[in-house]
């Protein structure tokens, strides 16, 4: 039995299809996120499906979710992000206690019980400064890209002290350390420090290991150590990490 989560993300859309009776991801696909929402979650959806000679008849469920949940009229039901995040990590870490998620535009933190339920969470998406968004502006104001930026950073041995709590001044913050002839490596490695910092700060002094990474600025090698610095425990990134709450819709479409 196929089923199928869409997360229509902020910045990107994912599918997954998931064959409820072999426990496994038959295909998934992410494209970014456009002006057309709704005809581009149908066209990858229908991507997707081609890759395994599928039709739309042959799903038995769709859930959708993300900010751009309601967008998608295919789709059987929706379902909160916090669910399908929680349900994605279980299923491919079933230990783990803490996740931490940074995308494009928002970080969200989740704190699960021993049974896999998630008992708190916190959520930042209102400031820019605490996502991949931060990263994307210093990225582009030093000429680089973010594989580029993460490399840079980690070449850094004396990352530089960024105190703004906003993009805008960041920005501005890190024009001046240029002009003062502070090294971009030292720049790059300050913006991943000042990153990882705001996450501990959501998380506080409640984190339990294991704490598994989820979301797009989860892809940048330095970022995990970062972050497992900043909080003080190991950090477990997810295997596809864009992927997980798309892969928990898929779950809950299949009843699990």
């Amino acid at each position: 039995m196929i089923c199928c989560g869409i997360d229509v993300g902020s910045r990107t859309v994912k599918v997954v299809l998931f064959n409820s009776r072999t426990g496994k991801i038959v295909a998934s696909g992410i494209r970014d996120q456009g002006a057309d929402q709704e005809a581009l979650a149908a066209r990858l959806f229908d991507s997707v499906l081609k890759k395994r000679a599928l039709r739309r008849r042959d799903v038995s469920g769709v859930v959708a979710t993300g900010y751009g949940r309601q967008i998608c009229p295919f789709a059987d039901t929706t379902v909160t992000e916090i669910t399908c995040q929680a349900k994605g990590v279980l299923r491919l870490a079933p230990r783990a206690m803490t996740v931490i998620d940074i995308g494009g535009q928002d970080a969200k933190l989740l704190r699960l019980d021993r049974d896999g339920v998630v008992r708190d969470f916190a959520m930042n998406d209102r400031c820019a400064a605490g996502t991949g968004r931060f990263l994307e502006v210093v990225a582009a104001r030093l000429g680089v890209g973010l594989s580029e930026l993460d490399a840079m950073a980690s070449r850094s041995r004396k990352p530089s002290v960024i105190n703004s709590t906003c993009v805008v001044f960041a920005e501005s913050e890190i024009t001046g350390l240029l002009a003062a002839g502070v090294a971009a490596r030292d720049i790059a490695a300050g913006v991943r420090a000042s990153l990882a910092s705001r996450a501990s700060r959501m998380a506080g002094r409640d984190v339990e290991d294991p704490v598994v990474f989820t979301g797009g600025v989860a892809l940048l090698p330095g970022m995990a150590a970062a972050l497992g610095a900043a909080l003080g425990h190991s950090v477990l990134v997810a295997p596809q990490p864009q992927m997980t709450c798309a892969l928990g819709a898929a779950l809950c479409a299949a009843g699990l």
